[in-house]
């Protein structure tokens, strides 16, 4: 489950909030309109922390908790900030019959983050997901779009996401 964080903060004299108002105020006198000012506020913001949620419940007349609801189920909606790279590791039946769970484990200790985590400086989120389409592959991690299959050797893993830091630094 997705939690908010107490510690992030968006001050409502964010310019980002005009962009968003301006959004909400196109779309005056249209009927459900709550999925799509919420993945315009997710575009504009990167995430739905709680400030852009009480926002939008005051613009669109929404209760908060509907909102924070419909950005929960969804998994599309994050509450929290996600990093530069997606680190996703297959946790689906051919990649975790032939090793991913210590895919996953190798990630988490190269990053420093469990699953589900940002780092720190904010350039890698790390998931575990079902299915990456690459069963023939197995074990499979995606770093973005690009695919590193046949990780049975875990060892390359550090490297592999070192390339990333580096392109991250410049």
């Amino acid at each position: 489950m997705q939690q908010v964080s107490g510690d992030l903060s968006i001050p409502l004299d964010d310019p980002r909030f005009e962009k968003l108002d301006s959004y909400i105020d196109s779309l005056s006198g249209i009927d459900g309109i709550t999925m799509p000012v919420l993945q315009e506020a997710q575009n504009i913001f990167g995430y739905l922390p709680l400030e852009v949620q009480k926002f939008i419940s005051e613009k669109i007349k929404v209760p908060v908790a509907e909102l924070y609801g419909v950005s929960t189920f969804y998994s599309q909606f994050n509450l929290t900030p996600k990093g530069k790279h997606k680190v996703s590791v297959c946790l689906g039946t051919a990649c975790y019959v032939k090793g991913a769970q210590a895919v996953l484990d190798k990630c988490a200790e190269a990053l420093e983050v469990e699953a589900g985590g940002t780092t720190s400086d904010g350039l890698f989120t790390l998931e575990a997901t079902r299915c990456l389409g690459c069963c023939g592959l197995a074990p499979v991690m995606m770093i973005d779009d690009d695919v590193y299959a046949q990780l049975e050797d875990v060892s390359g893993i550090p490297a592999i996401i070192e390339k990333y830091k580096k392109q991250g630094a410049q």
